[in-house]
């Protein structure tokens, strides 16, 4: 199962994060993951939403530039040494990590590792020979495509 994350360009302006948020949660958008990246003229906000597509659609009609792209969702032990192994994997395949960020403090004992590859599907089915876990929408409370054509 792909994960999508949502790259948002912003104003390097007090407010504009604000603002975001709560047309998300106006439109009954949940955030699993968030991560923010500035320069001195630019933000650029990375975030997982509860429902992809609604949130676009929302950042779309409020004048939003950003883009959608998949990502790499993995589950490390959360304890010393965990994240080390999912790094030791890439690296012995060459797999450059573009950027990562995370999510701790589950409830099952696993920290969720974001990554950006240039390869998602190839860096899936190597963490996936490799006995990793690999979180799937429903695990990170992502509403997928499949659960919309259900209902």
């Amino acid at each position: 199962m792909a994960i999508h994350q949502i790259s948002v360009f912003l104003e390097n302006r007090a407010g504009q994060l604000a603002e975001i948020t709560a047309l998300l949660a106006g439109n009954g958008i949940d955030l699993r993951a968030i991560n923010i990246a500035e320069t001195s003229d630019y933000g650029v906000l990375r975030l997982i939403a509860s429902h992809e597509p609604e949130a676009c659609r929302v950042l779309r009609e409020n004048g939003f530039i950003f883009s959608s792209g998949e990502v790499v969702a993995v589950g490390v032990p959360d304890e010393p040494g965990g994240l080390n192994r999912l790094l030791q994997i890439l690296a012995e395949k060459q797999i450059d990590v573009q950027y990562m960020y995370s999510i701790f403090g589950q409830p099952n004992g696993m920290a969720y590792m974001i990554l950006r590859v240039a390869a998602p599907a190839e860096a899936s089915a190597l963490l996936r020979a490799n006995d990793m876990h690999l979180a799937g929408a429903a695990e990170l409370g992502i509403v997928s495509s499949d659960q919309e054509r259900q209902e």
